[in-house]
């Protein structure tokens, strides 16, 4: 599955407003800001403070490049 190019550019952290990158591997969005990963269940983003979990900066180094 993955989210195409429209999707990802209407979609936004909902902490900060800040873009979100798609992490196919691990079927979630990120944001590098935040050091935030939110899941994408069943190809709906679950875009929620308390679904969210924290990255380490090691696993945003990853999702960048």
């Amino acid at each position: 599955m993955s989210l195409g190019a429209n999707m990802l550019g209407i979609l936004a952290c909902p902490s900060c407003k800040g873009k979100l990158i798609w992490n196919q591997d691990k079927t979630e969005l990120v944001c590098c800001g935040e050091q935030l990963a939110y899941p994408v269940q069943n190809g709906i983003p679950a875009l929620l403070a308390s679904a969210a979990r924290e990255l380490s900066q090691a696993e945003v180094e990853q999702v960048k490049s």
